[in-house]
């Protein structure tokens, strides 16, 4: 059974007592697939650190995150453009926008959101999309592209069922499902219920959105089995089940 985290900051802070222990213990339990989102310039040389440390596990995308978005916003985007002609990267995240705490950078968010899903586009990547308080927003940008069909996902998905249909009906993309699902009340267990596992990727999000029995806790890279075996419980399927498909479709979407 080869699990796979489509959304983990396994470079975070929260991390650097314990990081190589966590990420060596998750891959003898069967989650041996680790896809690293970048925040801005300064996460850069940390991703690099864990990419290097297990090249076989963990996999680094590049991007700026929406909180990032600030005055110095051409400057980072200048950051990204350059690494993309350095290295490889499996795939332009997390960008988006986000007005959960500060609609100061609204315009710029949408700006730069624009910006990096362009260079998914030139470069033949696909993107993970962060959204929080902007489903519209994003939705309406996401929809400007829509007939380019670039590979995405729509990272730590908490929408309804109707949401989930429009998403899905953007192009190319996979709903990232995380700790949320085992939230009581959170209603995600309807969306999981509804949509075809082949429109699913898995996530932690660690080190945030702990699943139950954890929530409110540091989340880890191991955390992902009780996600898995939440959707296998709602499928009324087998984990095995759900291993296998979610990891051909993060295949899928990051073409490793």
């Amino acid at each position: 059974m080869i699990l796979t985290d489509t959304h983990t900051h396994l470079y975070s802070k929260e991390f650097d007592a314990d990081r190589t222990q966590l990420i060596k213990t998750a891959i003898k339990n069967g989650i041996t697939r680790f896809f690293m989102p970048n925040i801005d310039s300064d996460s850069i040389p940390l991703m690099y650190q864990v990419e290097k440390e297990f090249p076989e596990n963990c996999f680094a995308m590049i991007g700026l995150h929406p909180c990032s978005v600030n005055a110095t916003v051409q400057h980072e985007l200048q950051v990204m453009r350059h690494w993309l002609t350095r290295r490889k990267f499996v795939a332009i995240g997390e960008i988006g926008i986000d007005l959960y705490w500060d609609k100061t950078f609204i315009q710029q968010q949408q700006d730069a959101f624009r910006a990096q899903i362009n260079l998914a586009k030139q470069y033949g990547l696909p993107y993970v999309i962060h959204s929080r308080n902007s489903f519209d927003e994003v939705m309406e940008i996401v929809n400007e592209f829509k007939s380019d069909n670039i590979k995405a996902i729509f990272h730590c998905f908490s929408g309804n069922v109707q949401q989930a249909e429009e998403v899905i009906a953007a192009g190319d993309f996979k709903l990232g499902i995380g700790g949320v699902v085992t939230f009581k009340n959170s209603g995600l267990d309807k969306v999981v219920e509804a949509i075809d596992l082949k429109n699913i990727v898995l996530e932690t999000d660690a080190p945030y959105l702990a699943p139950v029995p954890h929530r409110g806790q540091r989340n880890n890279p191991g955390y992902l089995m009780l996600i898995a075996r939440k959707i296998a419980e709602i499928k009324n399927i087998s984990i095995e089940e759900v291993a296998e498909i979610t990891t051909q479709n993060s295949k899928y979407v990051f073409g490793v």
